[in-house]
């Protein structure tokens, strides 16, 4: 097995891996090295995957577990676990573009999600990460110990409703309204269920209010609580080339994808794998 080489992007999370060739059939021993890296660094980045094929790509993400498939937006024909994540020259609003986590709004949230560039613009179009256990160890004792018992209620119904970013059609993209979206309450700190550890579970995109409290009253602690989860210490910044693939773990990371490219096209696919109930 050729010895893949992992080269940390931040000090706080992200790697950049080299000497794998995901569109190939990973040995055990390779998936093993894969999942330890994710599980130490978070965010995966693995360059130059130029020959992998929509098939490949989800054979891929099965190696985590089952595929989500999206439920408010249109996926690419054939392929119900992919989505084609598209910004055309013409397009104002791309598809992510603010700070969040990928599908907390579900009963259980996704895992993690796996991104491959297709097409990329000359220039911008880079994908923040925000590492949310990093966010909750900076927490003071006080803070951690009120947060322990609280949960917070999670919805698409902001975002996927009539006013909502993520509902708008671009040329190359369709969304289902989602004006009656169901609301599920996650624990505001989750344990990691596979290496234990605490962060921070919530995000401006789709966590709506504390459980039992109101959206007034929720505001100033949950805009606390964003603003220390995306300071500069806590994140690393992936520039894109095409046939790039990277991966995250939406159970302890936010992103945010930039639209910095106006008149430029950008094409994404992404695979989501299958998570639990946040605890």
């Amino acid at each position: 097995m050729t010895a893949i080489q992992i080269t940390p992007l931040s000090g706080t999370l992200g790697a950049e891996i080299t000497g794998l060739d995901l569109s190939g059939e990973l040995s055990n021993a390779a998936f093993d090295q894969i999942h330890s890296a994710f599980m130490a660094h978070k965010v995966l980045v693995f360059r130059g995957q130029h020959t992998l094929t929509p098939d490949q790509h989800k054979a891929f993400g099965r190696r985590f577990g089952t595929l989500n498939v999206h439920p408010y937006v249109e996926a690419m024909p054939g392929h119900p676990e992919i989505l084609e994540i598209i910004k055309e020259p013409e397009d104002t609003v791309n598809f992510g573009g603010g700070w969040h986590t990928d599908m907390s709004f579900l009963e259980e949230p996704a895992l993690g999600s796996i991104l491959h560039a297709i097409e990329t613009p000359p220039y911008g179009g880079d994908t923040l990460f925000a590492d949310q256990q990093a966010a909750y160890d900076a927490l003071s004792d006080g803070l951690k110990k009120t947060l322990s018992g609280m949960t917070a209620i999670h919805s698409a119904g902001k975002e996927y409703g009539a006013k909502g970013i993520s509902a708008k059609d671009r040329k190359s993209m369709q969304a289902t309204r989602a004006d009656d979206a169901p609301e599920y309450e996650h624990p505001v700190i989750r344990t990691h269920p596979e290496t234990g550890r605490k962060g921070l579970y919530v995000n401006p995109a789709f966590t709506l209010r504390f459980a039992g409290w109101t959206r007034a009253e929720s505001k100033p602690l949950l805009n606390y609580l964003f603003d220390l989860s995306r300071q500069e210490q806590f994140t690393c910044r992936v520039r894109w080339q095409a046939g790039d693939v990277t991966m995250w773990d939406n159970r302890c990371t936010w992103h945010f994808a930039l639209n910095d490219y106006a008149g430029q096209r950008r094409h994404m696919r992404r695979v989501t794998v299958n998570g639990d109930r946040p605890r």
